[in-house]
């Protein structure tokens, strides 16, 4: 194994940016995360390190890339990256963040949604140091017996005392009982993988915490829980989600890509910096203290920023002709020279024709849109979002601040 840095330069890299909620936790995941990394020293062993994802909608965006960066540092430390797809977990689903249940999938809409996860993934991990498993590979493969003697480790008051499962408890919001199988499921993957690290979001940690007592219950060494701030959206107080419309993909294009990372609030800024750039934390409080001075202007540091997110994802010659674009149609008012043409019939419902053609993930999302006066037509806000297309020349549908289509007859 490749020559690391002192120990306590490693730790001090793996646990910038890790939050816990609770200084004593936080405390003790970072003297058992220095002990395991000296044993890894002494033996020459890597460490095995994981992160899971849900494939619960296609596709990555930024809020994924938190925890894959902090595997990322890992894995250049010389330790082993396990990238799990939640093939079986996703039927689930993670009651961890949620105010409701999250509506069930099949097995067949998972693996569809799981599809594009790798070779996004491999835009931050090394491809040739990177082990992707699915759990639906050994979820599906337990007995009522072994499930059975897991979930006598726990009590459902554990699960009751979490914030957001007491509240829809106390709201009278319907829990079901699948849901609390969820953290068992997850903490059986940290039994099967052998992990010494498991990394999260912060809402995770339970989940985190019950592969550790699951491990422990199988004759293993409890692994060390690392978990990371959530990636406010592009509204700026929400988390980043495709299911409510304010993520930033990491395989759209360098335009979407610059012109999404324009729209955020100003008061976003700092929880990007901090999250998904490659800036060192000098450079960070640089930014932060120009800000706060007015030595600084907001619209330029966060082009500063849009340039950074869309070089990491793109290139550094992807960077100019999307500035130039923003430049344009937004700050000159223009329409793109360039855009997508789909052809429309009049009789289609405009929502239908929005979701056919990939602008929104979903009706709901474009009736939303369009009751905000988020969509045009020719540069003519849509208010009615019942609206049946009638159209005989071809007309210029925007959707949002970013999103143009030419509808053709």
């Amino acid at each position: 194994m490749a020559k690391r840095p002192p120990i306590d330069d490693q730790l001090k890299l793996l646990m910038r940016g890790a939050e816990f909620g609770d200084e004593q936790i936080k405390q003790s995941m970072q003297d058992e995360l220095r002990s395991r990394l000296q044993a890894s020293q002494r033996s020459g062993v890597p460490l095995r390190v994981y992160c899971g994802f849900d494939p619960t909608k296609p596709d990555l965006h930024l809020g994924h890339t938190v925890p894959m960066r902090k595997l990322r540092q890992f894995q250049e430390l010389g330790h082993q990256a396990i990238f799990v797809i939640g093939s079986f977990t996703a039927m689930v689903g993670d009651p961890s963040d949620k105010d409701a249940a999250r509506p069930r999938l099949t097995f067949e809409e998972v693996i569809a949604n799981a599809k594009t996860y790798t070779e996004q993934a491999f835009k931050i991990l090394d491809r040739d140091r990177t082990e992707v498993v699915y759990n639906h590979e050994w979820l599906s493969k337990l007995d009522l017996e072994q499930f059975t003697e897991m979930a006598s480790r726990f009590t459902v008051q554990q699960f009751l005392a979490r914030d957001n499962l007491a509240k829809r408890y106390a709201e009278g919001t319907p829990i079901w009982l699948h849901e609390l199988f969820y953290s068992l499921l997850q903490g059986y993957d940290a039994v099967v993988l052998k992990a010494d690290v498991q990394l999260g979001a912060t809402e995770q940690l339970f989940n985190l915490l019950a592969g550790r007592k699951l491990q422990e219950s199988f004759g293993l060494t409890p692994q060390v829980a690392l978990t990371m701030p959530v990636l406010v959206g592009t509204d700026g107080h929400m988390r980043m989600s495709k299911s409510t419309g304010n993520y930033i993909g990491i395989s759209e294009s360098p335009k979407e890509m610059y012109g999404k990372v324009m729209s955020i609030p100003d008061s976003a800024m700092l929880n990007y910096f901090e999250l998904v750039t490659r800036w060192d934390p000098q450079e960070i409080s640089q930014l932060k203290d120009g800000l706060e001075s007015g030595e600084q202007h907001p619209m330029e540091v966060k082009m500063k920023l849009a340039r950074e997110i869309v070089a990491i994802y793109h290139g550094d010659d992807a960077v100019a002709p999307a500035e130039e674009s923003f430049r344009r149609v937004f700050q000159e008012g223009d329409v793109p020279k360039e855009m997508k043409e789909f052809k429309a019939g009049s009789g289609q419902a405009l929502v239908d024709v929005i979701v056919e053609a990939g602008l929104t993930e979903s009706k709901s999302e474009a009736r939303r849109l369009i009751k905000q006066n988020g969509v045009r037509l020719d540069d003519t806000p849509v208010g009615d979002p019942e609206l049946i297309l009638d159209f005989s020349e071809p007309v210029v549908l925007r959707v949002g601040k970013r999103r143009f289509l030419r509808l053709m007859p």
